[in-house]
């Protein structure tokens, strides 16, 4: 006799204003016992010392978490100039320091060198596996290693504020993978001194902004009416820069089964008008999620079915 899954089939998403201090995996686990969600994941980590957006999907909308995390990433962060640390952030012990302190001027000067897409050393203590371990392990065991460079967009950089000679602050809009600890040390070797991350919070995840997002102490307090508070978003909130395309119920019927659809009838040119040749598109019948499919040569093929 199979065993029975423990917890509801809730299917949606929310978006959690992660506080300081809580790692995204505690998050999630608080997220899933105030839902009592069978299923969870998140769509893109925050660092312990990161506030800011944390979008949970639960049930049938952890197959779109991989397209989410494709899309761009808003952040607002602060620096230290003069202090280079292990972690590039207040975690680490201080590693070297300078006197040098860059003005405004100079700042905004090497800005236009770190947009759009750019080589990118990931900070030592990060999720990036070497070996087959995390280099945060490897880092933490004071173990000699050496991560790559990788591609990675930054698609606007700007300086919103210089508190103090020490201290200065940025706005950022990136795609996957870049680190802001990162940034912040390269703008302090750009800037003939060292910098690191003394504030971060993440403000926006591809549609998912501020304004949908709730404290857990909020979600707590609901407690097991949170999902009809309106916190528990659709499925397809994560899929706003997705192309749609809607299907009759017997079209929806094939992709349901892991069957391909002809879209080659001249009726359907309208329907599927823009697509490129291997485009993810979102498929819908009645108004209602059915999958997400690739569009390859006429034909939509099913790449993730929504079992609601």
């Amino acid at each position: 006799m199979a065993r029975r899954r423990k917890g509801r089939p809730v299917n949606g998403w929310v978006v959690v204003d992660k506080p300081l201090g809580l790692t995204s995996t505690q998050t999630v686990g608080r997220v899933r016992r105030i839902f009592e969600a069978r299923k969870i994941g998140h769509g893109g980590t925050l660092d312990p010392l990161a506030t800011g957006l944390l979008p949970i999907a639960m049930g049938e909308a952890t197959k779109t978490v991989p397209y989410l995390q494709e899309g761009r990433k808003s952040y607002r962060f602060t620096l230290r100039w003069g202090q280079a640390t292990a972690t590039d952030d207040t975690e680490g012990e201080v590693v070297a320091v300078s006197d040098q302190r860059p003005a405004e001027a100079e700042i905004r000067a090497v800005l236009a060198r770190f947009q759009g897409v750019i080589d990118q050393v990931p900070p030592s203590f990060s999720a990036i596996k070497v070996a087959g371990r995390r280099a945060y392990e490897k880092a933490r065991a004071r173990e000699d290693f050496q991560l790559d460079p990788r591609p990675v967009t930054i698609h606007r950089l700007e300086l919103v504020a210089t508190e103090a000679p020490d201290l200065a602050s940025f706005e950022v809009v990136s795609g996957k993978g870049a680190y802001m600890r990162a940034l912040a040390r390269d703008l302090g070797v750009a800037l003939g001194t060292f910098a690191h991350v003394v504030a971060l919070r993440r403000t926006a995840v591809g549609p998912f902004t501020e304004d949908h997002a709730n404290s857990l102490e909020t979600l707590e307090a609901l407690g097991h009416s949170a999902a009809a508070s309106g916190a528990l978003l659709p499925i397809e909130t994560a899929l706003d820069d997705i192309p749609a395309l809607a299907l009759t119920e017997t079209e929806a019927n094939r992709l349901r089964c892991g069957q391909a659809v002809s879209m080659l009838a001249r009726a359907n040119r309208e329907r599927i008008r823009g697509f490129d040749n291997g485009a993810i598109v979102y498929a819908t019948s009645g108004g209602e999620p059915v999958a997400l499919v690739r569009y390859e040569a006429g034909d939509i093929h099913p790449v993730r079915v929504l079992n609601l």
